[in-house]
């Protein structure tokens, strides 16, 4: 893959729109990219078999609030690092992962 990011920017408070060398822009839904985070934990707990949920489920504050991003950082040429609002910072998403994450559309 030879694109890579020019532009990164908030669409909506919940949305992340990327401009691609190549001219394909992108909107990721911050929610999606949390839950497809690329991070070995992550990994694992979408493999592991669901568990029954407590019949009582008790939320961390940051889980209530809305998602956002609150940092992002290039980790070499080919990735970013996402530190999202409910404190998980470990994942790195290379520029190819997040070329096939998210939602062409118009300019």
């Amino acid at each position: 893959m030879n694109a890579i990011p020019t532009k990164l920017e908030r669409s909506a408070e919940s949305e992340l729109r990327i401009v691609w060398t190549d001219g394909q822009v992108r909107c990721y839904a911050i929610s999606e990219l949390r839950k497809q985070c690329p991070c070995a934990t992550c990994r694992e707990q979408r493999k592991a078999e669901p568990e029954a949920p407590p019949l009582l489920q008790v939320i961390d504050v940051r889980e209530a609030a809305p998602l956002t991003i609150k940092s992002m950082k290039p980790v070499g040429a080919y990735a970013y690092s996402i530190e999202f609002s409910d404190g998980h910072d470990t994942g790195i998403y290379t520029f190819e992962s997040l070329r096939s994450l998210g939602e062409v559309v118009a300019r």
